[in-house]
């Protein structure tokens, strides 16, 4: 190995790792404030990167059909719940948004020729489907059961990522799927080559690390999420709202997730089942962070990053299993240093 495989290594190493650490800030995002390991965050990587990949080739796309389905019967739930509960005026009107955002995406779909409009617009236009699934996902699968066991939300969590991996085979098909790049500059660093595309998932990253950071440190939503995953019951008694604190994390996990996928796409083909190993590598980054801080969860993911690349240079056929078993040493040492212990309701 010479300095310029060792550069294009690390390039790449780096590239990939912004990505695990963004998946890793969303699994702790999620688990601190809902108590939920969202193993689903994967297909949002392969949703979005395959929506993409269907606009450009100007194949339809299943994703508004998903979309609709789940705000219809996440609506009819809603109107269960006031025939029950009673008659209020806010909560009809959402209900009729959402339902005219689920016809406004449909026809939209329907009528233009998404692979003629420009790849800003696509972006757009796909986050625009699966972001909305986040929320929805969380309010048909886990507000009902949200005071339950964290091993029952983790069952119901492997149990909606199986059904997702199902209808991305439904919607997309086994064939993979490749984007466009954003820009086909390339960056001369004396003998190092750098692809405009790599900068902009590294530059996003960042942002979306910043933007995170500022969220959560100077908003007041930021502040009510944080007080939630605190503790629940006090920001319940402050009239925090823990169905809106889950979908709230669930939407901007779903964010981060298509958006990760839209910006690998260009540089890797993806299938309907690849998010699961792309999201499992995330987790062992949240894992180094003892899924509570957030520098050492994307440190540690930027860290899977690079022994991916350099593995797959000097032991390609073992680099999976060289990526999971950086988890082993550090969850010996979690187990070694912490005391507490958790009573069991």
């Amino acid at each position: 190995m010479n300095f310029q495989i060792a550069v294009l290594l690390g390039q790449d190493g780096i590239t990939n790792g912004a990505i695990y650490a963004l998946l890793a800030l969303s699994i702790i995002l999620v688990f601190t404030v809902t108590r939920i390991l969202l193993i689903p965050l994967g297909e949002f990587v392969t949703y979005g990167a395959l929506t993409m990949a269907a606009f450009q080739s100007g194949r339809s796309t299943g994703v508004v059909w998903l979309l609709l389905i789940m705000i219809v019967i996440g609506c009819a739930l809603d109107i269960r719940n006031l025939l029950k509960n009673g008659y209020d005026l806010r909560k009809v009107q959402w209900i009729i948004l959402k339902l005219a955002y689920a016809g406004a995406m449909v026809a939209l779909t329907q009528l233009l020729t998404l692979s003629e409009i420009p790849m800003f617009l696509q972006v757009i236009l796909t986050m625009m489907l699966l972001v909305p699934v986040g929320p929805m996902m969380y309010r048909l699968f886990f507000q009902p059961i949200a005071s339950a066991q964290p091993l029952v939300l983790l069952i119901v969590s492997i149990a909606v990522h199986v059904a997702m991996v199902g209808i991305g085979l439904l919607l997309f098909g086994p064939e993979g799927g490749r984007t466009q790049p954003f820009s086909d500059t390339v960056f001369r660093l004396g003998s190092v080559m750098l692809k405009s595309q790599t900068l902009w998932v590294i530059i996003v990253s960042i942002a979306l690390i910043v933007f995170l950071f500022l969220a959560f440190e100077r908003t007041l939503y930021g502040k009510a999420l944080r007080a939630t995953a605190v503790n629940r019951m006090g920001a319940r008694l402050m009239g925090i709202s823990p169905d809106f604190a889950g979908k709230a994390t669930f939407a901007l996990a779903a964010f981060i997730g298509v958006l990760s996928g839209i910006l690998i796409a260009p540089i890797t083909t993806l299938y309907f089942d690849s998010g699961f190993v792309i999201s499992l590598k995330g987790f062992v980054g949240a894992i180094i962070g003892g899924l509570i801080s957030y520098p050492l969860a994307a440190i540690g993911a930027v860290g899977v990053g690079l022994v991916e690349a350099f593995s797959m240079f000097w032991a390609s056929d073992y680099k999976e299993v060289i990526v999971f078993t950086l988890i082993i040493p550090f969850l010996i040492w979690r187990s070694l240093t912490s005391h507490h212990v958790e009573d069991e309701e």
